[in-house]
């Protein structure tokens, strides 16, 4: 099996999963498979847009920022086939829509992520106290955590100089960002997680406390020289 394809265990079922625009997609059917233990997937597809006309018109057209579902290469025991499939916002529409207790647990999850975004709106140092248990849960130590915590402060004192001095979006951040990488490490962040054989991981979570040091100290720096310097726009 390629390695841009994998097998995901999704409530005991197998769900195919592939790489598209460097995100995950799933094929439908084997959602409805898992969720409703259909036979004929593609039938209850139908059905289902049938009664919920705002998820047939997300399937046909999309809308602002929400990506309709795609024919895509996924490989089988019979060699590359296309598959109708969806990323992982359009999966979380589709189970919405499944009326299936067997949806119920990841209706009330989502509901639940909800709840959580909306209260770390009203009070931003709940998302940075769920941040902390999220690594503690991944085994990460004390220390590290308060290196990685500080890192994100440093990161986002960055970006909002570059915002007040017009910078620009992503796209130059990204240009800029891979230009501190190269001048603290020799390498951008691409060749960095290349180095460490990283492909969809977050680069910093696989860093050590020097390298959080460092990413610190690059980006410190940086914001220091737009200050002192008074620069004005992304060139």
């Amino acid at each position: 099996m390629s390695k841009a394809t994998k097998i995901a265990i999704f409530k005991g079922k197998h769900v195919r999963k592939t790489i598209h625009n460097n995100e995950w997609w799933f094929v439908i059917n084997d959602v409805i498979v898992s969720l409703t233990d259909s036979v004929d997937p593609a039938q209850y597809f139908k059905k289902l847009k049938t009664r919920d006309k705002e998820l047939a018109k997300l399937t046909d057209k999309g809308e602002v920022q929400f990506v309709p579902p795609l024919m895509l290469d996924i490989e089988t025991t019979g060699g590359k086939q296309k598959a109708y499939c969806w990323n992982t916002e359009g999966i979380f529409r589709l189970i919405q829509s499944i009326p299936s207790p067997k949806a119920e647990p990841f209706k009330r999850w989502l509901a639940k992520v909800g709840y959580e975004r909306v209260q770390e709106i009203e009070d931003p140092e709940l998302a940075t106290k769920r941040t902390r248990a999220l690594y503690k849960a991944k085994g990460y130590s004390d220390d590290w955590i308060e290196k990685r915590m500080r890192g994100i402060q440093v990161r986002e004192q960055l970006t909002n100089e570059w915002k007040n001095r017009e910078v620009g979006g992503d796209k130059e951040y990204a240009i800029l960002t891979a230009e501190i990488s190269q001048a603290t490490f020799g390498m951008t962040p691409s060749q960095y997680k290349k180095f460490k054989n990283l492909k969809r991981e977050n680069l910093r979570d696989h860093m050590n406390d020097l390298e959080l040091i460092f990413s610190m100290l690059g980006e410190a720096s940086t914001t220091e020289i737009a200050k002192n310097k008074n620069a004005q726009g992304f060139i």
